[in-house]
């Protein structure tokens, strides 16, 4: 449930967001030569500000981000320079962020608590819900349970020091397992090469005889797919996306100012595009994080304006990008450099899965029901 910000909870969020601002300033935007490496700097510079446990909630530590609107324009703010630094930091960062949204709303004090705990210690949580060969299954026996199988898309599988992964129960129950991840010997390699972010270190795990207590198991079956959460929390990789966005604009302007060509009017036309594309992926992306927070809109409401947003980012995105080739020439298609990195990121990234979908379902809702600006 939202929460009315006191002075203090305000203020603890205005100095994270001036602390995050300087971690942009000094990150390594360059990309050219560490395409294949996690962004493990940048990631312990955001530790180092407490970005790891400034998601939780108040009462477990944190700056409680998702629990206000003045927390969530923090915490698109964290994604947005997180992508902008890395798109594979900031996909690993959402992932992190989901973990904490989850157990947040389905998981009891104790493992409220026990989260906090891991996170305080900087330590990076990830989402894994993608079964490898043969599929996640766990066995409870008593006050234990033991797991079998594999996951086989386990993003940034060697930085991740806990997991919250999908198992199948001896009933044909999917339900979410918290459990302790760092084992090489279990890590193995993803499902291939993918043309863009390299860099979130996806792999596999297998979690065969891993035994973690059974009260790691938070929530009910079926919470994972339960909404608005489930599609709502779709708005953090838009401002994910958004942060890539800002980057390659930002190159894009570098490297005309370079050439001396920025101030050409052909140049300047493709200028106030990128901005226009970049700023209405900006105000969607409000927009959505304002909905997720929202504690009187309707499930499908909520979950209609996050989708439309995702869609928005995704065009906004998809039409930067041939942008910026025509801006900057074959130079563009460097491998390696800079520019050319952040566009297949980028393009990557973007592949979310059934966006026709996704739209067709927000057009469906604002059919039947009036847009919110549009209610007397």
């Amino acid at each position: 449930m939202p929460v009315v910000p006191t002075r203090s909870f305000q203020d603890g969020i205005s100095e994270f967001r001036n602390a995050l601002r300087f971690v942009e300033k000094e990150g390594d935007l360059g990309t050219a030569d560490n395409e294949e490496h996690f962004p493990s700097v940048s990631l312990q510079k955001l530790a180092e500000i407490g970005a790891l446990s400034a998601t939780l909630p108040v009462e477990n530590g944190g700056l409680g981000l998702a629990d206000s609107p003045a927390g969530m324009v923090a915490l698109s703010e964290l994604l947005r320079r997180a992508g902008r630094l890395s798109l594979a930091l900031g996909r690993c960062l959402e992932g992190h962020i989901n973990v904490v949204r989850l157990v947040s709303l389905y998981g009891s004090a104790h493992q409220r608590q026990l989260l906090a705990e891991y996170l305080r210690q900087d330590t990076l949580a990830g989402i894994w819900v993608t079964d490898g060969v043969p599929a996640v299954t766990l066995v409870q026996n008593g006050s234990e349970i033991r797991l079998a199988g594999q996951k086989g898309f386990a993003s940034a599988v060697q930085a991740v020091g806990l997991a919250l992964i999908t198992a199948r129960t001896e009933q044909e129950d999917t339900v979410m397992v918290l459990v302790p991840v760092g084992e090489k010997a279990r890590m193995g390699p993803g499902p291939g090469h993918l043309t863009g972010m390299s860099g979130s270190g996806t792999g596999s795990y297998d979690f065969t005889g891993v035994v973690v207590p059974a009260d790691n198991i938070i929530g009910k079956p079926g919470d994972y797919l339960r909404q608005p959460e489930f599609s709502a929390g779709a708005w953090r990789g838009s401002a994910v996306a958004l942060g890539g966005m800002d980057h390659l604009v930002g190159l894009l302007l570098e490297e005309l100012r370079a050439r001396d060509r920025a101030s050409n009017p052909h140049q300047q036309v493709r200028i106030g595009e990128a901005l226009i594309l970049r700023e209405t992926a900006s105000m969607w992306v409000r927009r959505a994080a304002m909905a997720a927070c929202n504690p009187h809109a309707e499930t499908g409401e909520t979950v209609a304006l996050v989708n439309l947003a995702r869609i928005a980012v995704e065009q906004a995105a998809l039409a930067l990008i041939p942008l910026v080739q025509r801006g900057l020439g074959v130079m563009a298609f460097v491998k390696g450099r800079p520019v050319e990195q952040v566009m297949r990121d980028l393009a990557t990234y973007l592949r979310q899965p059934a966006p026709d979908e996704t739209l067709t379902e927000a057009a469906g809702w604002f059919t039947e029901h009036p847009f919110p600006e549009d209610r007397t």
